[in-house]
Formats: structure tokens, C-alpha cells, sequence
């Protein structure tokens, strides 16, 4: 079973992360998704 942890981050952020993710996708899909992006 995976582990999870927590961070924290401004309802701002938060709602910035809620306008860049597609319909379900989850907040850690949202990360990889911009990370990979980023590392590009």
C-alpha cells in the first residue's frame, strides 16, 4: 500500500493546481504532469 504524506500550500495554490488539472484528475496527477513538463 502506498504512503502519502502531506503539504501544505495557500487556498490560492491550491486553487490554481484545481484550474490546471483535467476533469478527475487527481492534485498528484496534476504534479507529475507539471513536472514532467518541467523537466523538459
Amino acid at each position: 500500500m502506498p504512503k502519502f504524506t502531506t503539504i501544505q500550500i495557500t487556498p490560492e495554490i491550491r486553487d490554481q493546481l484545481k484550474d490546471l488539472g483535467k476533469k478527475g484528475e487527481s492534485y498528484e496527477a496534476i504534479i507529475i504532469r507539471l513536472m514532467k513538463a518541467y523537466k523538459k
